[in-house]
């Protein structure tokens, strides 16, 4: 399933009622959500809070959905807006004297909802390519992107494999994505 794609029907059979539909809407856009949220540095119950709460907001509004390929900017800048709602929050909790600007709360600039949607799609994209690899291979990128506090050593014990059979597992992997990703037009991963 993917946004814009097959996202028309599941919109109108969840606005219908099927709860199937809307799990499997709840599922596609769980990543996004959380990434806006966490994009906000909110810790995890309030990122699942900001996720819970942008679903309350859709469930209103899902029979209203007139163009579905617009729905995950909608869910980004909906979540977007809870999770400063919440920091606003947060301020009003702070002890008299203290300003989040003195803690580097605001060092970073936090992603537009464009580019956590770009963001999401072009992962989306490396991870269904990924899913053609061998499982050895699909592994390793998931624990390379995953788990990057892991040495080689072990990479090569989770992976079943001698440490130095790490890095030429990871160039074949790595050039076989590249290949895949070429062949269908993406390119900007080398």
């Amino acid at each position: 399933m993917v946004f814009g794609m097959e996202l028309g029907e599941l919109c109108a059979r969840a606005a219908a009622g099927d709860q199937t539909a809307m799990a499997a809407l709840a599922r596609e856009a769980a990543a996004l959500l959380l990434a806006v949220a966490r994009a906000h540095r909110l810790d995890e119950a309030d990122s699942w809070d900001v996720h819970q709460g942008t679903w309350v907001s859709l469930a209103g509004r899902l029979p209203l959905v007139r163009d579905p390929r617009r729905l995950s900017a909608w869910l980004a800048t909906t979540a977007r807006r809870l999770a400063l709602r919440t920091l606003r929050g947060r301020r009003r909790e702070l002890p008299r004297g203290y300003w989040p600007e003195e803690c580097g709360l605001f060092e970073h600039p936090h992603p537009s909802a464009e580019a956590l949607v770009l963001r999401l799609e072009r992962d989306r994209v490396l991870w269904r390519a990924a899913a053609r690899l061998p499982r050895r291979h699909r592994l390793l990128l998931w624990l390379l992107a995953y788990r990057p506090d892991l040495t080689q050593a072990q990479l090569a014990t989770r992976l079943g494999i001698a440490p130095g059979s790490v890095g030429p597992l990871r160039k074949r992997c790595f050039d076989q994505m590249r290949a895949w990703l070429r062949a269908e037009g993406i390119h900007g991963f080398e």
